[in-house]
């Protein structure tokens, strides 16, 4: 997620407002993690594949600019982007109050609600609330009762999470005191210790689990839960930006519109989880 060439942002967001054979030749630097499957990852050959590979180069052509897209690890992407090492983060990063304190977002992108991922012989595989949908925002009171009732199966259980995310955010705020959480650097490590009975549950973006479960070693794990978003959960996934580059999160949003107006989100979406995530409204 990182722009190169030697101009500075305002000058290329010029550029990018005027379009032409100069905007083209501009690129844009996007970061991602690489390692949040199927959103983003490092596949055969250290290549960059994923929802948010295929859906950064689908923006960029309408952009009318050349992407280069890097891997930069969770934990230093947003200082990264602060540091001008790159222009935009696209990394399942959630649109959240506390995020725009420090940087800016174009999008969203995409939507998507969170779960508990367990083992299907686990006394956690009969959650309460599996099916169900809230949002703590419209629905503050009902989505709350569906997370107290959630509580006593987790009493006592360690669940996993990645560390700097709405996730360990959201399990500090609601299950800190009831259940041990545990953070870690990456989703694909708090998965290795799921397997390895090292904990009892990841809790996650359902988006990121159902890509867990794909995978053989996965095949007796389930995603339960009640699937909660809204509130300190975000408005959706979108760009990361800084706050001084309004041109470039001009183009980004016009770019955005475009893209889940003419059903490329959507498709997109589907290849890569099998449901539509595409922002609705």
């Amino acid at each position: 997620m990182k722009f190169v060439k030697s101009v500075g942002f305002a000058l290329l967001g010029t550029a990018l407002a005027l379009g032409g054979a100069s905007a083209q030749e501009k690129t844009v630097k996007i970061a991602t993690e690489g390692a949040y499957a199927p959103w983003n990852f490092t596949g055969a050959g250290g290549k960059l594949e994923g929802f948010e590979i295929d859906l950064a180069n689908d923006l960029c052509a309408r952009m009318k600019v050349k992407c280069e897209i890097v891997a930069q690890d969770w934990d230093g992407i947003i200082p990264a982007l602060q540091a001008k090492k790159y222009d935009a983060i696209m990394a399942g990063m959630s649109i959240t109050d506390e995020r725009k304190k420090t940087i800016d977002f174009a999008g969203p992108y995409a939507a998507g609600p969170n779960g508990f991922l367990v083992a299907k012989d686990s006394p956690l595989a009969k959650m309460p609330g599996t099916g169900q949908a809230f949002n703590l925002g419209s629905q503050q009171a009902a989505a709350e009762k569906a997370i107290d009732a959630v509580k006593p199966l987790l009493k006592g259980k360690t669940v996993g999470v990645q560390g700097s995310t709405i996730h360990a955010n959201f399990a500090d705020k609601y299950y800190k005191g009831t259940a041990e959480i545990r953070e870690y650097k990456t989703t694909e490590a708090h998965d290795l210790d799921l397997a390895a009975g090292r904990i009892d549950a990841v809790l996650a973006d359902s988006t990121a689990i159902i890509g867990t479960l794909e995978k053989p070693e996965f095949k007796d794990y389930v995603l339960v839960g009640p699937s909660i978003t809204g509130g300190l959960l975000g408005e959706g996934v979108g760009v990361g930006l800084r706050k001084e580059d309004a041109e470039l999160k001009k183009t980004f949003n016009e770019a955005i519109q475009a893209a889940v107006k003419d059903g490329t989100v959507k498709k997109l979406s589907e290849k890569w989880f099998k449901i539509d995530i595409s922002p609705k409204g």
